[in-house]
């Protein structure tokens, strides 16, 4: 059985900062992790993903230069730290993993999900 769990989410003003964090536990995923986030009445986006084996990371262009997605192989763990932020990246962050070298943007590509954690930035 895997679980992913997230942490971090919370209140701030627009130009701070967050961190999130994403527990996996039932195996160690050798390949990739990615973060999503969704809005009510949207569907859910793309946001970051890193591929284990050699740290690749991809991002999307509406974060670029403001967030930052590390691994925690001890951990087992995937962290976001997002820098600078605006009312837009408002929404619910989920992590999410894949068994695959490929870092996907596609949700449907990815099996496993965390609940989701909110993330709310007023301005």
């Amino acid at each position: 059985q895997v679980e992913l769990q997230e942490s971090g989410g919370g209140l701030v003003q627009a130009g701070g900062s967050l961190r999130l964090s994403c527990a996996a536990s039932g195996r160690a995923f050798n390949d990739v992790m990615g973060w999503f986030r969704q809005v009510p009445g949207k569907e859910r986006e793309f946001v970051s993903g890193i591929r284990r084996r050699d740290s690749t990371t991809e991002y999307a262009d509406s974060v670029k230069g403001r967030f930052k997605v590390s691994r925690d192989i001890a951990r087992n763990a995937m962290d976001l730290q997002m820098n600078n932020l605006k009312p837009e990246d408002t929404g619910i962050y989920y992590c999410a993993a894949r068994q695959s070298v490929i870092i996907t943007t596609s949700p449907a590509t990815y099996p496993y999900w965390g609940q989701g954690t909110q993330v709310t930035v007023s301005s």
